[in-house]
């Protein structure tokens, strides 16, 4: 009888498989063959693996001192949406309006009459640099010296345009989008310059100068190479459309092909027609080396700091009392249309009433596609005991962002805390509570909204704080993970959340997705997981190496 020959064997990494039951970490052997795993050895029985799969042409990768664990999974991240909309520069680190206003100058000067078309863009901006005053274009005109500009805060949910900004978008007052997305006007009905949700800044962006598609692709292309780097092998995209599924049909069929696995969700909105979503579903099954589609993303709410994540009480302001869509039946109906189509549905929801509605329309409309995977929520900010309870009773995913919580303030002065006050402040992104009462998690970034490097993402997972900062303060630190389940939940959590049985583990069968790390991301503290080198990872069993070994 013939035996399958192992194109690859690796030996003498102690292996975190993610399978229940199992925490050996005893050296073990790992065969590989047509980029799936063929057999996981028994403690040292390195000879063994090789008796049983070792062929004249199998290669033996060396990996003792290390441990592998499967390839990482980012849950939920922005890659190809994140080249357009990060556009000029990174204000992540300002803390007030003075520097703001130095930045802000010095990129006007450099982009005028350049190749910008003198426009001034921005993205990473902190709430809290404006320390509570209202948002308005007055406040960057003057850096800007008259040039059109828009900056985008750290969410990626509101934007400030400035006065020039708003007139080359044709943004003159109030519009009505068919969602939640506002453009915020003052008494006599002229724009502030405050832009809540996509809808109300799409103009803005469509007016100013864009890269090209090869632009788009190559920065893609570099950002999932990026995404390497830290241990991940895949993610899911969290706002595609048919031109996303385009690019990364483009992007496997050129060069090296695409460097990691990526499902990618096709954003569906309340203005969309009939039209517009048949043709969404017509593309439900397209798919190719290494990416697919197959899933929907909707959304329920907006965001806390400006008032439009949904709630279930009104926050300090008075507002949070309404949902994304004009009408809740709709967003049933669109639940149902798709789950009948035979697609997944992701859906954003922040707020506690978000995700409570969310659920119940899941249930209302089908947990599941026939065949297909429980439906999943993405970010769940602040959650009730009684929705953490409902996500463990219909197996829906949560899939959560944990880094997100690094623009909060200790003394709650931030505006996400203070607009929820200190109840519901302390149920933020309570992971472990999901956790413990068994429902599925997944994580991830939200890249570009936070860092892409899952190793800050694990970090914030297991220290809820900054990691580096020892005497930091720590949020809920009840709510803290595990490194165990913070790593299930970059893994074997996230690989359940999109439906994908074979990823996000270690066993005979699956698809040969690892990552080899420098020491065990189980055993070491939280602030040395921000930074453990990863010596190589493994997509389709073909090794790339990040460090020296």
């Amino acid at each position: 009888m013939s035996r399958t020959i192992a194109d690859i064997i690796i030996e003498g990494a102690a292996v975190r498989t993610i399978e229940p039951g199992d925490g050996e970490l005893a050296p073990r052997s790992i065969a590989i063959a047509d980029g799936r795993i063929l057999a996981v050895g028994e403690p040292d029985g390195a000879d063994a693996i090789r008796e049983a799969f070792a062929g004249p042409s199998t290669r033996i990768d060396d990996a003792r001192t290390r441990t592998i664990t499967p390839g990482l999974i980012d849950a939920h991240l922005h890659p190809i949406q994140g080249v357009e909309l990060c556009q000029g520069i990174d204000l992540g680190g300002i803390e007030n309006r003075r520097q703001l206003d130095e930045a802000l100058r010095a990129e006007a000067a450099r982009v005028r009459g350049g190749e910008a078309g003198g426009w001034v863009r921005g993205w990473n901006l902190d709430y809290a640099v404006f320390e509570g005053v209202p948002l308005s274009s007055e406040l960057i005109d003057d850096a800007l010296g008259g040039l059109p500009g828009i900056l985008f805060f750290f969410d990626f949910h509101t934007a400030l345009a400035s006065t020039e900004g708003l007139a080359r978008g044709g943004v003159t007052g109030a519009r009505d989008f068919g969602d939640s997305s506002e453009i915020v006007v003052r008494g006599d009905g002229t724009p502030t310059g405050e832009l809540r949700e996509e809808s109300s800044y799409r103009s803005i962006v469509e007016a100013a100068p864009k890269p090209t598609f090869e632009e788009t692709l190559e920065a893609s292309r570099a950002t999932f190479a990026g995404m390497r780097r830290s241990g991940l092998t895949g993610g899911t995209i969290m706002d595609g459309n048919s031109e996303t599924l385009d690019l990364l049909e483009a992007l496997a069929g050129s060069g090296d092909g695409l460097p990691v696995r990526i499902a990618s969700a096709m954003d569906v909105r309340p203005t969309f027609s009939a039209d517009e979503r048949a043709a969404i579903a017509a593309q439900r099954d397209r798919a190719g080396k290494r990416w697919r589609g197959g899933i929907i993303k909707l959304y329920a709410d907006g965001v806390i700091e400006t008032g439009a994540g949904w709630l279930y009480e009104p926050d300090a302001e008075g507002e949070g009392i309404t949902g994304f869509w004009d009408d809740q039946a709709r967003f049933v109906e669109a639940v149902r249309e798709f789950t009948d189509a035979g697609f997944q549905v992701a859906t954003h929801a922040i707020g506690d009433r978000a995700v409570g509605e969310t659920i119940t329309a899941y249930e209302a409309a089908g947990l599941r596609p026939q065949g297909g995977p429980v439906h999943r929520i993405e970010h769940l900010e602040t959650l009730t005991p009684e929705d953490i309870a409902r996500l463990a009773a219909t197996g829906i995913a949560a899939s959560m962002q944990l880094p997100h919580m690094q623009w909060r303030i200790a003394d709650g002065s931030d505006e996400w805390s203070r607009r929820l006050g200190p109840e519901r402040a302390a149920r933020a992104w309570n992971a472990g509570s999901v956790l413990r009462a068994g429902a599925p998690l997944a994580l991830g970034s939200d890249w570009p909204i936070a860092d892409l490097d899952a190793r800050f993402g694990l970090a914030w997972s297991v220290l809820r704080r900054h990691p580096g900062d020892r005497d930091g303060f720590v949020y809920e630190p009840h709510e803290r993970l595990t490194n165990a389940e913070a790593l299930h939940g970059y893994t074997r959590g996230a690989a359940l959340a999109q439906g994908d049985e074979d990823l996000g583990v270690i066993r005979p069968g699956a698809i040969a997705d690892l990552a080899v790390w420098a020491e065990d991301p189980v055993r070491v503290n939280g602030d040395d997981l921000a930074e453990l080198p990863v010596i190589s990872t493994y997509v389709d069993g073909i090794r790339e190496d990040h460090l020296a070994e």
